[in-house]
């Protein structure tokens, strides 16, 4: 049976990519700050983690290390940029990087691509010895488009940045590391103001953890390191269907 970490798995993409790997076969680690109260399947083991904290970060994988030497898969979904949008009742994602709320940079840098930086550091210590592996970061068009904020497009271009540099260095040693970019999903946040959003072209949460098991079977994984890959592309070209049956139509840097 392989084995998953999913982080920031308490609700959004890594709790539906947590669901559909476990419902893969796969034995899912699910962490995440509210984790033990996320609805997963009673399979999944949830740790409580919060990844800011390197020391919570090492016993997340002592936990995992307590039940199997092996993982196979990490997906890397951690994130808190999308809190506090709204302060004092004002919307201040959007605002010029000169007025941006300084949390925004902590909770997109600290919590997201840190995060990421150190679960990947930690995880390729387990599969560089057994020449195997794929690591998820997940990311998003901002990288190579300005969307939302400043901060934002930062983030999402470092984590890109990461995933190339990671492969670089994995490559030797038979472990593949990618940037996923998901489209709209049906997030809690997302499903909250669907009354003024399209979501004729959707991906359930769950869409993410069907491309990440595809991917891990294919067999040239490989030769995918260190690149940006759509899911929804990929989901075509492997022929992954969402939860409805359906095949969403993959987003570019024109359309997104």
């Amino acid at each position: 049976m392989p084995f998953a970490l999913v982080t920031g798995a308490s609700r959004g993409v890594g709790r539906g990519t947590a669901t559909a790997l476990a419902g893969a076969g796969y034995t899912v680690f699910a962490t995440g700050r509210t984790v033990a109260a996320a609805t997963l399947p009673d399979a999944v083991i949830r740790i409580p983690c919060d990844h800011t904290h390197d020391e919570e970060t090492d016993a997340a994988f002592a936990r995992i290390a307590s039940v199997t030497p092996d993982l196979d898969v990490v997906v890397n979904s951690a994130w808190g940029g999308y809190e506090q949008m709204m302060e004092n009742g004002a919307f201040t994602w959007g605002l010029p990087f000169w007025e941006q709320p300084l949390h925004r940079w902590t909770s997109m840098m600290e919590a997201g691509v840190r995060a990421a930086f150190m679960v990947s550091a930690r995880a390729a210590r387990v599969m560089v010895p057994r020449k195997r592996g794929l690591i998820v970061n997940i990311s998003h068009w901002a990288a190579q488009k300005r969307i939302g904020n400043t901060i934002y497009g930062i983030a999402k271009a470092a984590t890109d940045k990461m995933t190339a540099d990671m492969a670089r260095e994995l490559d030797a040693h038979g472990v593949t590391v990618v940037s996923l970019y998901p489209g709209m999903v049906r997030t809690e946040a997302v499903l909250a103001a669907a009354e003024w959003l399209d979501l004729s072209n959707s991906e359930s949460p769950e869409f993410i953890g069907r491309v990440v098991a595809a991917l891990a079977n294919d067999p040239r994984l490989q030769s995918r390191s260190g690149s940006v890959l759509v899911a929804a592309a990929v989901a075509a070209e492997l022929g992954v269907t969402d939860t409805d049956g359906r095949q969403p139509i993959p987003l570019t840097l024109a359309t997104v």
